[in-house]
């Protein structure tokens, strides 16, 4: 049986609301221009600050894919 290989990228996704729609909009975007997603591994998560008030949330996510010849 042959393994496989897979290449792991990684986003940025934002979101005005929560760290867990930044990071849904992150791997639902990729999704459209990659085939076959099969991990995303939250990395770290930060908050854009403006006056003192959270403006908007990002988590950084690495995505794993498999690697097509």
């Amino acid at each position: 049986m042959a393994g496989s290989t897979y290449k792991i990228i990684e986003l940025v996704g934002t979101s005005d609301t929560s760290w867990e729609e930044a990071a849904k909009t992150a791997v639902e975007t990729a999704s459209e221009s990659l085939k076959d997603l099969r991990i995303a591994e939250i990395t770290r998560l930060d908050m854009t600050i403006d006056n003192g008030k959270v403006t908007s949330f990002r988590a950084r996510v690495n995505v794993s894919f498999k690697y097509q010849k």
